[in-house]
């Protein structure tokens, strides 16, 4: 047999790690991390390599890391608020891939859903531990691989990134550090031939069972709003809500694309910037023409007039104006 034979492509994927202690808020649960994992491990099927993409998985939990097994995919012990466990991880992907990768997918993510006026300052340092510091180092560990490759970095943001999400100001806060540290990272990166693609995640289904964690303090100003706190708290699973195949599956069709040259990539090539799920068009729409757009939206989608009534005429804080 003569030829040089392609070389199968590895994709690497981060699920959601927080330390045990920590009441954990998961953006993307473990289901959402498999259903990715599993598209790119379908979808890679369809391109020319030796027998498509070689799927790493990672995640924390050993029970998670069977089930991934089970499907056929490579998986890795990972929590990425560690050090140590992103230094091993780097040495067992190493051995499993020859030292290059073709995609590394940061998907870990925790919500972060309390008014901005009844934060804890430990529980937003989480936050951003997860949302934006786990990013930084795992670009940073696996740099080497990526470049040896010549490969794509994909950053999970947010819709929440651009938007006023209502009593989301943490998550908001952390989702638009990751858009900004990608956007100057894909700069930085060019000269090694490395790309950068942030998904701009609009609502997706995932298991927010533990968002019952989140309470608002007995004295907290938005008492008197408390059942639209609860609302909100599952405000990303409604009707509007993409399915998470969905959403997987479009993410991986994109990053597959073979590349075009620069303002045609949104259009025919892999994109800079992956705008999908729930409520992702009319958001661009209004990133796109006018940040007054999505402020008037929102005002209304997140029940501002109610919120004004009900808290607006309350004597005490007529008082204390």
């Amino acid at each position: 047999m003569s030829g040089h034979m392609p070389r199968q492509k590895t994709v690497l994927v981060t699920g959601y790690a927080v330390h045990q202690e920590v009441l954990a808020i998961a953006y993307a649960s473990s289901i959402t991390d498999k259903v990715i994992s599993f598209a790119f491990y379908n979808g890679g099927k369809s391109i020319d390599c030796v027998s498509g993409l070689h799927v790493i998985a990672t995640a924390r939990r050993p029970e998670v890391l069977a089930e991934l097994a089970e499907l056929g995919m490579s998986t890795v012990a990972l929590d990425v608020t560690d050090a140590e466990s992103i230094r091993k991880c780097h040495e067992e992907v190493a051995k499993l891939n020859g030292g290059k990768l073709d995609i590394l997918v940061n998907n870990a993510g925790r919500t972060h859903t309390h008014p901005a006026l009844d934060i804890s300052l430990p529980d937003v340092r989480a936050t951003f531990e997860t949302n934006v510091f786990a990013i930084m180092a795992m670009v940073q560990a696996f740099i080497d691989q990526l470049i040896a490759a010549k490969g794509l970095i994909i950053n999970i943001s947010s819709l929440s990134s651009i938007t006023p999400y209502l009593f989301g100001s943490v998550y908001c806060a952390s989702k638009a550090a990751v858009c900004a540290y990608s956007r100057t990272l894909r700069l930085e990166l060019a000269p090694f031939g490395v790309r950068v693609m942030v998904s701009m995640t609009g609502t997706v289904k995932s298991n927010t069972a533990s968002q019952g964690h989140r309470i608002l303090p007995e004295n907290s100003l938005y008492q008197k709003v408390k059942h639209i706190f609860e609302w909100r708290l599952v405000f990303s699973q409604n009707s509007n809500t993409m399915g998470t195949e969905t959403f997987a599956k479009k993410l991986v069709a994109d990053s597959l694309r073979s590349e075009s040259p620069g303002w045609l990539r949104s259009l025919f090539g892999r994109p800079d910037w992956f705008w999908y799920g729930g409520m992702a068009r009319a958001a661009w729409f209004g990133h796109s023409f006018g940040e007054w757009v999505v402020d008037a939206v929102c005002w209304n989608k997140f029940r501002m007039p109610e919120i004004m009534k009900l808290i607006g005429e309350d004597p005490a804080q007529k008082k204390r104006k």
